[in-house]
């Protein structure tokens, strides 16, 4: 049997003619560690550090509300389930729910003295009441944390007090605020309260972009004289959500002002743009000795690309293939990439399916197309 197939890479490039605008300008933070992520695309807009341990300090807490949302969510727990307050967790120094040894807490306000007076009291409340002891709760934290895609992570305590080796990343807490939100947005609406009375004491919520109208709804701030100050915050704007963690300012101020500008910064410089739905055909790949000349290509799912906005008059989309593509092909073959490049940015690559299947030429069409391919040198399906 004679058979011959051409190896070639082959490019397909599209010039999409956009708006022009000013160059957008790589900004530098005044954090120690700092990232800024776009929620819907998981594009990293900012990265300082974003990856190097860091104290945590109460920003701890995210991840200990975390466990007791899981709780809630699987109906383990209800808001209207209390917990006991030991001397241990009355004892807690550092910010305060203000609970006395003995009470009964309810649940939903121990959710909100975590949030909004950033309780130490009520954080080791809540350790104690799930898994018996903050020592056994801290080794939860960090299993759970390890399974959630926390690689960096490791927890002492239940609320970020200094202690040997309780250490996260910026990128590690950016995933977790993420994951807050996506998966309980019954309970990250807490997260927006500015202030709780308990026991007749009104506090406000620490998180100063709540106060901003910059579209914050979320999440902890945190500070310890090694971590510095620090906030994990998420934002929305006209359907964008923004998460940033800042860690390592040196003082209130200086959050509350880098994690504006920052902010500012994301949603001025940077959109969403939907290149494509799921299933459109993007481009054709050609076959080799198939029944059909051509194959489509689509993509499994809607592709939404973040870019800087400045980015798109020079934005280049190509696909990419070895081909022809040899028959027969089943649909929802991988066979190609869509490669989106522009100025100043890593270029984006996502996998190309074939559309439909393609059956194989007979044992007499696979002779004919042969015989062309010696005579003219080309390729025919």
């Amino acid at each position: 049997m004679f058979a011959c197939r051409i190896p070639a890479m082959v490019l397909l490039v599209f010039a999409l003619v956009l708006p022009a605008t000013a160059n957008a300008q790589a900004i530098e933070s005044s954090a120690r560690e700092a990232v800024l992520i776009e929620m819907a695309t998981g594009t990293v807009l900012l990265d300082k550090n974003a990856e190097t341990p860091m104290p945590p300090a109460s920003m701890t807490k995210i991840m200990t509300l975390y466990m007791l949302f899981e709780q809630l969510a699987n109906s383990s727990l209800s808001l209207e389930d209390t917990f006991l307050v030991s001397e241990k967790a009355w004892r807690m120094g550092g910010s305060k729910m203000f609970v006395e040894v003995g009470d009964q807490i309810r649940v939903e306000d121990l959710i909100r003295g975590i949030i909004v007076h950033s309780g130490n009291d009520a954080s080791i409340v809540v350790a104690e009441g799930l898994a018996g002891s903050e020592e056994a709760f801290a080794d939860r934290m960090t299993e759970r944390g390890r399974e959630l895609g926390l690689t960096d992570t490791l927890f002492m305590n239940a609320t970020g007090w200094p202690a040997d080796g309780h250490h996260t990343t910026a990128h590690d807490l950016a995933r977790l605020a993420m994951l807050t939100i996506k998966n309980f947005p019954e309970y990250y609406r807490y997260y927006s309260e500015t202030e709780f009375t308990y026991s007749d004491i009104t506090q406000g919520n620490r998180n100063p972009l709540l106060y901003r109208n910059i579209g914050a709804d979320g999440l902890k701030t945190g500070h310890t004289e090694e971590a510095g100050y620090g906030l994990a915050a998420s934002a929305e704007r006209d359907g964008r959500r923004l998460i940033l963690v800042v860690n390592g300012l040196d003082s209130v101020q200086a959050r509350a002002d880098e994690s504006t500008r920052l902010f500012n910064f994301g949603f001025r410089e940077f959109g969403n743009y939907k290149m494509f739905s799921a299933n459109e055909t993007v481009s054709e790949a050609e076959l080799w000795l198939g029944q059909e000349a051509t194959v489509p290509l689509v993509l499994a799912d809607d592709l939404v690309v973040t870019l800087p906005r400045a980015a798109r008059r020079e934005m280049e989309v190509r696909v990419v293939y070895d081909g022809p593509i040899a028959t027969p092909l089943a649909a929802g073959t991988p066979i190609a990439r869509l490669v989106i490049s522009a100025p100043n940015m890593e270029p984006l690559t996502y996998p190309l399916l074939a559309g439909e299947s393609r059956a194989r030429l007979g044992m007499f069409g696979r002779l004919v197309a042969a015989l062309r391919h010696l005579v003219w040198g080309a390729a025919f399906s």
